[in-house]
């Protein structure tokens, strides 16, 4: 564990936001029966799913497109960060989608007061409603202090018809 905290206050030094993903936590989301390899798959998945969501802010067609500025604004010299996606379907879909990503089981017991930056993005079929992006992005908001500077985006994909994702 010392080796691994020493690993991490050194990598701080040099990067603009660090998000840690203890190993402790991997027995939020697994079973005995899940296999080591599995295990670290699932945590390989969350962060997968949190640099795909900054991405399509950038590269997915959408009414509320990102560019890198927008994304460095929030994510410039701001240390310890979390990271939380969810994807739901279904009636109050965006608000347990938003709920999914803010109750993200593999993060530090992290939470998002004290955020000084938040990203959000919003992504869901061509079926996503105005009222849906409303309702997802004022979720998130309710978590964070009011000074927080909160940029989101939102873009459509066609696998997601009927899905919504925060």
């Amino acid at each position: 564990m010392k080796v691994a905290e020493l690993g991490l206050e050194e990598i701080s030094k040099y990067v603009d936001t660090l998000i840690i993903i203890p190993n402790q936590n991997l027995f939020h989301i697994v079973n005995e029966k899940t296999t080591f390899i599995d295990a670290f798959k699932m945590a390989d998945n969350v962060l997968h799913s949190g640099v795909r969501s900054v991405t399509d802010l950038i590269t997915m067609p959408g009414l509320i497109n990102l560019d890198f500025a927008d994304i460095r604004t929030v994510m410039h010299e701001m240390g310890k960060a979390m990271m939380g996606t969810g994807e739901a379907e279904g009636e109050d879909r965006a608000i347990k989608a938003a709920e999914a990503a803010i109750s993200n089981p593999l993060l530090d017991n992290s939470s998002m007061k004290g955020a000084k930056g938040v990203l959000i993005n919003i992504t869901g079929g061509l079926d996503m409603t105005l009222f849906e992006v409303d309702e997802a992005a004022n979720r998130i908001k309710e978590e964070v202090e009011p000074g927080a500077n909160i940029i989101f985006g939102s873009a459509f994909s066609s696998e997601l018809q009927g899905k919504l994702r925060v």
